[in-house]
C-alpha cells in the first residue's frame, strides 16, 4: 500500500463545516455469531441478504473512496470474518494505491482460522472486542460466547505478526466495571493497547436500562488513577480515541467518549453499511444510498465519485446522543458497523 494523493483538491472528501474525511469504516455483514447485550436485541431480524452490498460492490467503493482521499479502511460488521469470501476484499483494498492503513474490529473469534491470511493481505492492526475477563461473565454479555475462542484468536493474531492490537471494551455499570483494572493489566501483560468505550444509544435493547448502566469516562479514569498515573498524549491512530500512557508502560489507554468528551469537532469518517447506506454521522440518521448509485449505473465509476462528493454535504456538524430517549437512533450497531 502506498501513501499518493489525489491532485487535485476538488477530487477530495470535504464536508461543510471544513473536515477533510480521510477515514473510511466499511461493514461487510450485519451478521454476528455473538448476541452481544449492548449490540443488538435478543430478538434481532438481520438484513436479507439478498439486500446486501456484494464483494465486488464493496470493493468498488473502498478503491473509489481512496481515490478521493480516503487513506485509511476499517473492516467491520456484525462480525466481519463470517462473512463469505471476505478475504477477497482484504486482498483487492490491501494493495491498492493510496490506502496507508487496512484495519479490521472483529470479535476475535474467527482469528484462529483468519489471521495469517489477513497479515498477508496488508493488515498491520485489528481490534478485538472484549468487554470480560470471566468466561460466564463472556457467555451473559455475549448471550452464547466463549471467551477461550477470543483468547485463542488473539494468540494467533500475534503469531501471525499483526502488529498492533488493541482490545475494545463497553464499560457497563454492574455489568463489568468492576474489571477496569483487570482489564487494562491483561492489556498490559500482553502489549496490546485498550480503548475503553462508553455505551452508545443506537438501537432498542431489552438486556438493559442504558441511563442506568452508563458508565462515563471520568469514572473509568478515576478507577485507573486509584493504581495508576494517567498521562495524556497527542498519539492517534486516525479514529475517535484520547490514548493516554503510563509511564514505563508501552500499552496506550484510550477513551472514547461520545456522551461526556464529544469529539464531532475533529471527525474525519464515514460509515459505509452493508446494505450500501454511506451513513455521514454514527449518531445521525443522514445518508447517501450508494448501493441505488452503483447498481442503476452499473460500471460507472464517475457517478460513484459524484455521490461520495456530495454526500459531504450531508455530513452534519455532529450528533445529539441524550441516554433519556428511548431509543435515540432506531438502527442497531451490528447494522452500523462497529
Amino acid at each position: 500500500m502506498n501513501g499518493t494523493t489525489p491532485t487535485n483538491a476538488t477530487d477530495r472528501l470535504v464536508d461543510r463545516f471544513g473536515r477533510k474525511v480521510n477515514y473510511l469504516r466499511m461493514s461487510v455483514t450485519d451478521r454476528c455469531d455473538l448476541r452481544c447485550v449492548y449490540c443488538m436485541s435478543e430478538e434481532i431480524k438481520f438484513i436479507p441478504r439478498e439486500q446486501l452490498l456484494t464483494l465486488e460492490e464493496i470493493i468498488s467503493i473502498g478503491q473509489t473512496a481512496i481515490s478521493l482521499g480516503v487513506n485509511k479502511i476499517r473492516i467491520t460488521g456484525g462480525e466481519p470474518l463470517n462473512r463469505r469470501d471476505i478475504m477477497m476484499v482484504f486482498e483487492e483494498l490491501g494493495k491498492t494505491e493510496g490506502l496507508d492503513d487496512l484495519t479490521l474490529t472483529t470479535n476475535g473469534t474467527q482469528l484462529l482460522r483468519y489471521a495469517e491470511q489477513l497479515r498477508k493481505a496488508g493488515v498491520k492492526r485489528i481490534n478485538v472486542s472484549l468487554d470480560t475477563l470471566k468466561p460466564e461473565r463472556f457467555t451473559a454479555l455475549t448471550r452464547n460466547g466463549k471467551l477461550e475462542r477470543v483468547f485463542a484468536g488473539l494468540d494467533a493474531a500475534r503469531d501471525a505478526g499483526i502488529e498492533k492490537i488493541k482490545l475494545n471494551t463497553v464499560i457497563l455499570e454492574n455489568r463489568n466495571h468492576d474489571e477496569i483494572l483487570e482489564l487494562t493489566e491483561f492489556a498490559i501483560k500482553h502489549g496490546y493497547d485498550i480503548s475503553f468505550i462508553e455505551e452508545m444509544p443506537l438501537g432498542a435493547v431489552n438486556s438493559h436500562d442504558r441511563a442506568e448502566t452508563y458508565y462515563s469516562t471520568d469514572r473509568i479514569m478515576q478507577d485507573l488513577s486509584s493504581e495508576h498515573e494517567l498521562l495524556p498524549t497527542t498519539e492517534s491512530t486516525g479514529g475517535p480515541s484520547r490514548y493516554y500512557r503510563i509511564p514505563g508502560i508501552d500499552s496506550r489507554i484510550g477513551f472514547i467518549s461520545p456522551h461526556s468528551h464529544n469529539f464531532c469537532d475533529t471527525c474525519n469518517r464515514v460509515r459505509l453499511t452493508a446494505e450500501g447506506n454511506l451513513l455521514l454521522c454514527l449518531g445521525q440518521e443522514h445518508s447517501m444510498d450508494l448501493r441505488h448509485v452503483i447498481r442503476s449505473s452499473p460500471g460507472d465509476s464517475e457517478a460513484l465519485r459524484k455521490a461520495l462528493i456530495d454526500s459531504m454535504h450531508l455530513k452534519p456538524e455532529g450528533h445529539e446522543f441524550d441516554l433519556e430517549a428511548k431509543p435515540i437512533i432506531f438502527r442497531h450497531m451490528n447494522h452500523t458497523g462497529g
